[in-house]
């Protein structure tokens, strides 16, 4: 037998043990700790598309405020939800004073209040806001991570997956239409909106005006561009300049086939809820065929 086999026969000495043991202590505290990094105890979240995620994967116990807009219906999916918790105006002092673990925000929030947070020592995650179906998949699992539940993230993604292909069977033609607003505002095809919209089964004029990502169509111009249908959305904030309001009421619209099917809290944000514009649009595409 070769003096390295007989070494390695040898029981490991007591201090070798101590060793082996105080290595596997070691792993099991560090995973303890990155678990326990990762499922936050208090959350407060700033924005409102971060606030319904929250709303969607965060135990109730974990969430401390959301932004003072998540309950407000006009605005807000998921504004019952929101109800039975504290709201904030997402100010850097009064998030510090809720001593949150993790605070959620946009892309788009304050950067001051931002770089506030961060000084103080908080931990900030901030989220883009989705402007495609894969930017959405992507929010929920980021969340999921943040959060410290990225089973039930998974979960919805599944559902929201099973969902969306139970919406999307193959139109039978791909009416022309144009997603229109006050100021004469279009949505593109490159926007959650667009997006929507594809989903269900059109085609968006906006594109044919190199509008991918939205922007002003005059009203001549989508009178002439001859939509088949011109959508637009109910329960939408309406805005104080009466100009801009104008448009929609204006007589060339009254000669165009108009569609008020869609809510405007279900694609604000880039949540599950965008299922409910592709049901509702999916319906109107469907009934445009029987036609």
């Amino acid at each position: 037998m070769s003096a390295c086999a007989a070494a390695s026969d040898r029981p490991p000495s007591g201090a070798a043990l101590a060793r082996r043991a105080g290595a596997a202590l070691a792993v099991v505290l560090a995973l303890f700790g990155t678990a326990h990094a990762e499922t936050p105890a208090r959350v407060v979240s700033m924005n409102l598309c971060t606030d319904q995620l929250a709303l969607l994967l965060a135990d109730p116990g974990q969430i401390v405020s959301l932004s003072y807009m998540a309950s407000d219906p006009s605005a807000s999916a998921m504004a019952a939800e929101a109800a039975a918790y504290p709201s904030n105006r997402g100010r850097a002092e009064e998030l510090y004073l809720l001593k949150p673990d993790l605070v959620l925000a946009s892309t788009f929030s304050s950067p001051g209040t931002l770089s506030m947070l961060n000084r103080l020592g908080l931990r900030v995650e901030t989220y883009p806001p989705g402007a495609t179906m894969e930017e959405l998949r992507q929010a929920i699992t980021d969340m999921g991570a943040a959060l410290g539940q990225p089973q039930r993230a998974a979960a919805l993604l599944a559902d929201f997956d099973a969902q969306l292909a139970a919406l999307s069977a193959p139109p039978l033609r791909r009416p022309r239409a144009a997603l229109y607003s006050e100021g004469s505002y279009a949505s593109g095809a490159r926007t959650l909106e667009g997006q929507v919209m594809q989903a269900a089964g059109f085609d968006n004029i906006a594109t044919e005006h190199g509008l991918d990502w939205g922007g002003r169509m005059p009203l001549e111009v989508l009178v002439m561009s001859a939509p088949e249908v011109v959508i637009t959305e109910t329960g939408r904030p309406g805005t104080k300049r009466a100009r801009a309001q104008a448009v929609l009421s204006h007589p060339a619209m009254a000669q165009m086939r108009r569609a008020d099917v869609v809510a405007h809290q279900d694609w604000i944000c880039a949540t599950p809820r965008v299922l409910d514009a592709i049901a509702a649009l999916t319906q109107l595409r469907r009934q445009m065929e029987r036609e």
